[in-house]
């Protein structure tokens, strides 16, 4: 790991669509397309213990060890509706990073009510996903629109599904699936330019805690 090959040219280590346009919505990427928290690297918003981990997190994403060619396509197709990256010529990784969740056995230490282990609940959860994709025609999951994917993960989120679901449908989907998915987004910098978060900010630290207030070093909308 080359941690002198970040700083004020690490902009150009993830590129970003359309000259610096951020995927987003109106009121998230588009209202900081301008900012860049890798713009910090150099300064006292990142002492050397985050760059060592932002830098092992951007290179050195995981190889598929757990999970079935068959369950990481799916993933795939699932999390791209779900935290679509259209515009990213590199989207942020997430299927390896919950592969490599399942290969450690890792969890966040504790279980939900009604779900079995962790790497039980995945197996289980995906199994009954492509099941229920699998009732509305040959193709599955990838076999169906857009809309239709979007319709089919809607009702897995309301818990109102037509196979049979050894997990609960919608806790698998909310409190694993989502979740996860989030978690692992949100941890990369391109997602906290996306909503203007500065980042672990350590050690120079937040210091304006109030509502509506900002420290001058924090991102401002556009």
């Amino acid at each position: 790991m080359h941690l002198t090959r970040y700083g004020r040219s690490l902009r150009t280590h993830l590129p970003r669509a359309r000259n610096g346009d951020l995927r987003g919505n109106a009121t998230a990427g588009a209202s900081y397309a301008r900012y860049d928290v890798l713009a910090k690297w150099d300064t006292p918003s990142f002492d050397d213990l985050t760059r060592s981990v932002i830098a092992a997190r951007l290179e050195e994403v995981p190889p598929i060890c757990f999970l079935s060619p068959d369950e990481v396509r799916l993933l795939d197709l699932v999390l791209a509706r779900l935290l679509p990256q259209p515009e990213r010529s590199r989207p942020i990784p997430i299927t390896p990073w919950i592969d490599d969740m399942l290969n450690r056995n890792q969890g966040e230490g504790y279980r939900l009510d009604g779900l079995p282990p962790l790497r039980e609940t995945w197996r289980k959860g995906l199994a009954a996903l492509a099941a229920e994709a699998a009732l509305t025609g040959p193709g599955g999951f990838s076999g169906m629109s857009k809309t239709e994917q979007d319709r089919l993960l809607r009702n897995v989120q309301l818990g109102e599904v037509l196979a049979e679901w050894p997990v609960p449908a919608a806790h698998f989907f909310t409190h694993v699936l989502l979740k996860t998915a989030a978690d692992i987004y949100y941890s990369y910098p391109d997602a906290w330019s996306e909503i203007g978060f500065g980042g672990p900010a350590s050690p120079r630290g937040y210091v304006r805690l109030g509502f509506d207030e900002r420290d001058s070093w924090e991102a401002k909308r556009a």
